[in-house]
């Protein structure tokens, strides 16, 4: 008996690698989207060399599992609509239904990406009208590693794709719903959306370990995170033992506040292993990023910069070699759209230094250093009476619509007109800048009774408010006390206060003329 009892677990076991299920990659369920017009990857696990049959779209391709079980077949230039469905065959067999073929974006980001639908301005009648069955949402769990992963991990609700309906939308970034929305409408064509974001997170978390350490200005980034490493696992047992000192310590104290019906502090928080700190460098393009490749996508749109205002100047460096990291590992120069900060704490009556400013003007200067990138321009989306002192503002509908403006334009070629006006030259005439900008439209618009949010400066580099008038295609910038005007600045500020615009509506971006030393630069020597 005890030998037909083994005999049988050895059958059970065999029998499982005999006859192991061909798997697929966790971005491969019912209601997902796949990219029109392109080579598009499938693949999954199953056993080593077994072969596996993929068809769609009137395409049957085989391949064959490597040693390792891995397994890839690449679809191609497949036709936009649907619902269709595919069949995958191996050892068994999987039937994906409901799947759409059209456009599909990332959108990741910190937690203005991430702030979602029933966070938003008026969510309720939002929500309501939410069904769309032609709009699929993914939601990528908020987890590290401290080395690339290959798999996604989501929460239970979004184990599979959904349809843009009132009960998957709430949760969603609304930021990417009405990128998603304002994009499916234009266009006619589904569209998938697949959100990786986290709050509170830095641009260099989101970049690839490869990218950091080829790129000289912001290789630092590694090399801590590297020495913080190898120190806490080095010094683990006594960061440990540190800890339960400091937690028995509390506890006492604790307990002695309470019986004097005194207010409790807070309790120290065991420390944890930098890998599992979203804030490390390349723990989240290890875990949220990495997983994604190379599903097929036609681009991503990135909200995210607050955490870098402090170093904006680097940003310059750090946001591109973002962007490089992540069109290296998909293997082509997607379109990446972004959204610039929005106004943020006081308003001020006299021009001064802003890192808000700055971090502006590294993601402006983004869109001159790459190719297929472009921003979305929000200081009027803001109400200065409620969101000075608010980090996440509420109003998130004219965000993603923007980006989709841009998206229509920049992407997919459309005649239209998708950004706001762009500073492109200025000339002096007696005490007068003369300032040209390009992407009017139909031409320079002033929302309200006059300018504002200019500002003017000699060559000793002091700012003035300015008066500023249009004059045609151009802006006319003076003050009284400036007579020879050296330079002009233009929503110089944490929250700038501005109302230039194009006649279409889409604000001109913050700028400034001339390259002095900021808040965020490197410190002279």
């Amino acid at each position: 008996m005890l030998r037909r009892f083994f005999s049988l677990i050895v059958v059970l076991v065999w029998g499982s690698s005999i006859f192991a299920d061909v798997k697929l990659h966790g971005l491969f369920t019912d209601h997902m989207v796949l990219q029109q017009k392109t080579t598009v990857p499938i693949w999954g696990k199953a056993d080593a060399d077994e072969k596996v049959t993929v068809t769609f779209q009137k395409q049957k391709l085989t391949t064959q599992a490597d040693k390792d079980g891995k397994w890839m077949a690449k679809l191609s230039s497949l036709e936009p609509g649907g619902p269709f469905d595919m069949i995958i065959e191996g050892k068994n067999t999987i039937k994906l239904t409901d799947v759409l073929v059209g456009e599909v974006w990332i959108c990741s980001g910190q937690s203005n990406m991430q702030w979602t639908l029933n966070q938003s301005k008026d969510p309720k009648e939002i929500i309501k009208n939410a069904e769309n069955s032609q709009l699929r949402l993914f939601q990528h769990k908020m987890v590290t590693s401290g080395k690339p992963l290959d798999h996604t991990q989501t929460d239970k609700a979004w184990n599979q794709w959904r349809v843009a309906a009132p009960e998957s939308v709430p949760g969603f970034s609304a930021v990417g719903y009405f990128f998603g929305q304002s994009l499916q409408k234009a266009r006619h064509v589904p569209v998938g959306l697949i959100q990786t974001a986290w709050g509170g997170t830095p641009a260099e978390a989101w970049t690839s370990e490869e990218f950091l350490a080829k790129t000289p200005e912001v290789k630092h980034y590694l090399d801590t995170i590297k020495k913080q490493v190898t120190n806490f696992e080095e010094n683990k047992d006594k960061i440990e033992q540190t800890y339960q000192e400091q937690k028995k310590k509390y506890e006492e104290q604790a307990t002695k506040l309470r019986a004097e019906n005194k207010k409790v502090p807070a309790s120290p928080r065991r420390p944890t292993h930098p890998d599992q700190s979203p804030n490390s460098p390349a723990r989240l393009y290890n875990a949220m990023i990495n997983p994604l490749v190379p599903y097929a996508v036609k681009g991503a749109i990135w909200y995210q910069g607050e955490s870098n205002a402090g170093r904006a100047y680097e940003y310059r460096t750090l946001f591109p070699t973002m962007i490089q990291s992540w069109r290296a590992a998909w293997g082509y120069e997607f379109p990446f759209l972004f959204v610039q900060l929005a106004p943020f704490k006081d308003i001020v009556e006299q021009p001064k230094e802003s890192d808000w400013a700055e971090l502006r003007e590294a993601q402006f200067l983004t869109t001159l250093k790459l190719a297929g990138t472009a921003q979305a321009v929000i200081t009027d989306t803001t109400d200065p009476t409620t969101d000075q002192k608010d980090i996440h503002p509420k109003n998130k509908a004219p965000v993603g619509e923007r980006l989709a403006l841009a998206a229509r334009q920049k992407v997919y070629g459309e005649n239209i007109v998708g950004t706001g006006p762009v500073y492109e030259k200025m000339s002096v005439e007696g005490d007068k800048a003369i300032l040209q900008f390009s992407s009017i439209g139909s031409g320079l618009h002033c929302k309200g009774a006059k300018l504002v949010g200019f500002s003017i400066a000699g060559v000793d580099k002091k700012f003035y408010a300015a008066d500023a008038k249009i004059e045609g295609d151009k802006v006319i910038i003076s003050c009284d006390a400036v007579k020879e005007p050296v330079a002009v600045r233009f929503g110089w500020a944490d929250y700038p206060v501005v109302n230039l615009f194009n006649k279409e509506g889409i604000p001109a971006t913050p700028f400034r003329t001339d390259d002095w030393p900021g808040k965020t630069w490197p410190k002279q020597k």
